[in-house]
């Protein structure tokens, strides 16, 4: 729709008539979508805990009787997160970024992936964040998938360390899954490598803005991996960022009097998100917390035990973090930062 523009009358006895005054009826519908996105964050909150309030209830109860010194420390590891996601985005990308800013939309990238699946919510808002500095779309686009790539890798390179450094200690047999389920998962893979080549083989138009999207990728990575301090940022950030979740939930753990040394606590945080981090749930919420649950019950918790422990984690690494979070997210989106 055309601006709406509102005309003066010439002043009597001028020549020419008076400047326009101008009246964009865009710039009032873009203020108001913009307080919408404000908003929505403290709302879908709000939705959350009315859904999952038995979880919320139930969590912090027992939360209350939890030594009070570790459940410190497991909030200052859930702040570390996200400033360990902060290193990986600034190491996926060549331009420098705000630092402060940065941060700042890492808080608020970890609201809105409580909201979207699969990490959704928070390349949203990122992706958002880079374009506002500039960052051309196919560049911003590549950057989230290297971020997303570094990340699984370097999960598994820290699984492979802990396998090595502990490897009569740790009760890995266990979690193994057997051979009927082990050709499920690839097949299931196999399935979605040809259902991608069969689309980009039917569908052409998709063909050109891939090339495009693979060229800027690899162009950027090999430009990231010839800057130490790059390299430091991304890989450093993404073997620091499970190991600071993972170090969350032993703080939870020891504050609950859970019979495990860190090192186990750790190994079966990082096998959980491993094993099922890549079903598509806010925030991980539900699947992770199972086989969080499942590990530690292999290692020797009790159930109840590992139950709780578990829902004190999400307690502090999901839900305390979301009002700052959404706040962060408000503020950035009312200053146009997102």
């Amino acid at each position: 729709m055309s601006p709406l523009r509102l005309e003066e009358l010439p002043a009597p006895g001028s020549t020419s008539p008076a400047p326009l005054k101008r009246l964009s009826l865009g710039s009032l519908g873009g203020r108001q979508v913009r307080l919408i996105l404000s908003v929505l964050p403290v709302l879908f909150i709000g939705i959350w805990a009315a859904v999952d309030w038995d979880s919320v209830r139930d969590g912090t109860a027992r939360l209350a009787s939890a030594d009070p010194g570790w459940l410190f420390l497991a909030v200052v590891f859930t702040g570390l997160c996200s400033v360990a996601a902060s290193f990986i985005r600034q190491g996926a990308i060549p331009e420098r970024l705000p630092p402060g800013q940065l941060l700042a939309s890492q808080f608020a990238a970890g609201a809105a992936n409580h909201v979207l699946p699969a990490g959704l919510g928070a390349h949203a808002v990122t992706l958002r964040f880079l374009q506002g500095r500039g960052i051309p779309l196919t560049r911003a686009t590549a950057s989230l998938a290297l971020y997303s790539l570094v990340k699984p890798v370097a999960k598994f390179a820290l699984i492979l360390v802990f396998l090595g450094a502990f490897p009569d200690t740790l009760p890995v047999g266990e979690l193994l899954p057997d051979g009927e389920t082990f050709l499920i998962v690839a097949g299931c893979a196999a399935g979605a490598l040809v259902a991608v080549a069969v689309v980009l083989k039917v569908v052409t138009p998709l063909r050109r803005p891939l090339i495009t999207f693979m060229g800027t990728a690899l162009t950027d990575a090999r430009l990231l991996h010839s800057r130490p301090s790059r390299v430091l940022a991304l890989w450093g950030g993404a073997a620091a960022l499970p190991l600071f979740q993972a170090a969350t939930l032993a703080a939870v753990a020891a504050s609950l009097g859970v019979p495990l040394p860190w090192t186990h606590v750790i190994f079966a945080h990082l096998a959980a998100s491993a094993m099922v981090g890549a079903v598509p749930a806010p925030g991980g919420i539900g699947p992770v917390d199972a086989a969080m649950v499942f590990t530690l019950v292999v290692f020797g918790t009790p159930m109840a035990l590992a139950t709780a422990a578990v829902i004190g984690y999400r307690v502090i690494s999901g839900w305390l973090p979301l009002l700052p979070g959404a706040l962060a997210l408000s503020v950035l989106v009312r200053k146009k930062v997102l």
